[in-house]
Formats: structure tokens, sequence, C-alpha cells
């Protein structure tokens, strides 16, 4: 029945297609593996061994994610039997994200159900909280694409910005709705226990990021070394730039969480990956309170004094000043907790962890 069902399918999807489900048949029929930590990433640059790396090739070149498995999605799995630690690639945008991590907590083959979720990625940040190559842990993320939206040119004069939340009638009325995916909140215990563990890590400086944070002379702790910190993320599928924009940031970062929340890095897949992650919770197949999310500066998200937004943007788009040093910073701080995590895996395995573990 299994064959006959799959050569209909591959009539109608292609024998491509037809494949996938095979292999996902047959790893049904297999008791799933155990995965005890999920890396998620969103994107790499050519294959996973160019010379230019993006976010996973760090993970694959010093972890032994040596276990192959199709997907179907942007990107193959990757697994390492010994440490149970399986690392992805969503691919860019929430649409991107949200399907992987769907994907990945149907697939039969694998058991996320105890999982942890760390998402290490790169991101702009804001210059007022950070400089390049430093890391934040998110508390929160907060959508930037659902909403209401009016050209500024045609908005009322008294308006801040052209953008508003749903089912209400100005930009940051009070009176707004409860979020259904505009805002996600992080387990506050483990993220608190994950800037503990690893806020006093020296992170990598280079020679080119100097240069750049010299640039921001209005801005203290854009000019300061890489550094970790507790700051929070808007996803939004557009790549924005500037200082208008940026300011937009804050007060919607601020707006949706209820005060509680300080905008710091701006990227594109958080809420997609964490609506997908509440849907896999809801069934049983993963748990929402093991996510982290952590990501480093590869940029700044508005231009230093003396540049446009628009220069600055085609500046960044030739190649980010702190690419390298963001990815790096990426791999040593998430590897602080998920070695963390697996060393005392006994324990964590049945409960999460807490600041009060870090001094025993």
């Amino acid at each position: 029945m299994i064959q006959r069902s799959l050569l209909v399918w591959s009539w109608r999807l292609g024998w491509g297609a037809a494949l996938l489900l095979s292999s996902l048949s047959v790893g049904a029929a297999e008791a799933p593996l155990q995965v005890k930590v999920v890396i998620v990433t969103m994107f790499e640059i050519g294959t996973d061994d160019d010379a230019a790396a993006g976010e996973f090739q760090l993970w694959k070149q010093r972890r032994n994610l040596s276990q192959v498995y199709p997907s179907g999605a942007h990107h193959d799995l990757h697994y390492d039997p010994q440490s149970g630690i399986l690392a992805m690639v969503t691919g860019i945008g929430t649409a991107n994200s949200a399907a992987s991590v769907m994907m990945l907590g149907m697939d039969p083959r694998f058991d996320v159900s105890k999982a942890y979720w760390l998402v290490a990625g790169i991101a702009g940040f804001d210059p007022e909280d950070a400089s390049i190559g430093s890391a934040a842990w998110a508390s929160y993320a907060v959508d930037g694409d659902l909403g209401h939206e009016i050209d500024p040119r045609e908005m009322p004069a008294d308006w801040p910005f052209g953008y508003f939340a749903r089912e209400t009638s100005r930009p940051f009325d009070p009176d707004k709705p409860a979020p259904t995916g505009e805002m996600f909140a992080l387990n506050p215990e483990l993220t608190e226990w994950a800037f503990q563990l690893t806020k006093d890590i020296v992170l990598p400086d280079l020679p080119s990021l100097q240069a750049t944070r010299d640039l921001y002379t209005e801005h203290p702790n854009a000019r300061k070394p890489p550094f970790v910190l507790k700051g929070d993320n808007l996803a939004a599928l557009t790549f924005w730039h500037g200082a208008i924009l940026n300011d937009w940031a804050n007060q919607w970062v601020d707006y949706w969480t209820e005060g509680k929340g300080e905008f710091v890095s701006s990227a594109m897949e958080e809420t997609g990956t964490l609506q997908s992650l509440t849907y896999l919770d809801n069934a049983g197949r993963a748990d929402i309170d093991r996510v982290m999310v952590l990501r480093t500066a590869s940029n700044y998200t508005m231009q230093p004094p003396g540049v446009t937004a628009a220069e600055n943007l085609l500046k960044e788009n030739e190649g980010y000043a702190g690419l390298d040093a963001a990815l790096e910073s990426a791999y040593i701080v998430g590897s602080k907790v998920i070695d963390t995590l697996l060393g005392d895996w006994d324990t964590y395995q049945t409960r999460l962890p807490t600041t009060a573990d870090i001094d025993k």
C-alpha cells in the first residue's frame, strides 16, 4: 500500500518528492532519533564548505555532524549521533523558517519533543545598544510585518509613521488586540540562564570592527569591543535600514512588549520559527519553553553621522564589516550553552536549567 501511494505521489509531485516521501516512510518504521539540541541557522553562502561562510558552516566544520538526512526543505539536516545535536538551515525569511521548522517537528525520523532549540544567526544591531560582533540573547521576538500600512506621503500629519497594528485606528494605539503572531515571549528563566552563563565570554575583536565602530561617534555602546548582552529581536521580511526606521523599530518593540522589551537585533525569521514551535508545542512534538534566540551583530541598523541611509545600506550590501566576527561569536556563545546542556544531560533532559545551576 505504501509503495502504491508513493507511486501515485511520484506522478503528481515528481520523482524528487517521491524519493523524499520514500525516505520518510522508511524512517517512520524505525525508532526516531532522540535529538537533544537543534541548532537553527538561517542561511549559508554557496556550498557548506565554501571559503565564504554563512551561519551553518562553523557548526558543520567544528561539530561531528556526520549524518546527513534529506529534508525536502531549504537544506539537508545534519546530525551528530554521539552528542544528539541536529543542525538545520531554514532559508531566509519567516515563510522559510516557519515551513522548515514545522517540517522538522513533524518528521517521523526525529523526536525533538525534549530538544533544546538554539536559534543562532547574524543580525543588524541598534548602535544605541551594542557594537558589531556583539551577541544578544532575546527575551522577546516581535514581528515587523503583521499590521496596516499607509504610505507616509498620505498619512495624517500627526502620525509619526504610516505603520500601525491590525484592528487599531492609529500608530501605537493602546487599544490593540492580544498578539496572534505579532509578539512571542521566550522563557525568561532559560534566557536569563543562557545570558548569565555567557555574559563574561570574551568575543573576537578584529581591526576591521574597530574602524567601523569609530564611525559611530554619537553612540557609546557602538564603539565598545564586542560583548554579550540581553536584547530583543524584530523579525521582518524587509531588510530595512536607517535612523527613521530604527526609531520605529524601537517604538514597535516597546509597543508590543508593553515596555518590557528593548529592540536590539533586526533579522528576518524569528517570528516564523516561533510560530511553528508554538504549534508543535501544542501538538506535544516540541517544548516551546526550551527555545533560545541568539543573534550576533554583523552590521548596524542605521547609518553613522555624515552618511545617508542609502549610502550606508549600499555599502553594507558589498559586505558586512562584522560578518566574520558575528559568525564566530554565534559559535562561541552558542557552544557554551550547548556544551553545558549536554554535559549534564541526565539533569537537563527532565528539567530546565536555572541560574542557580551556574555556581554549582
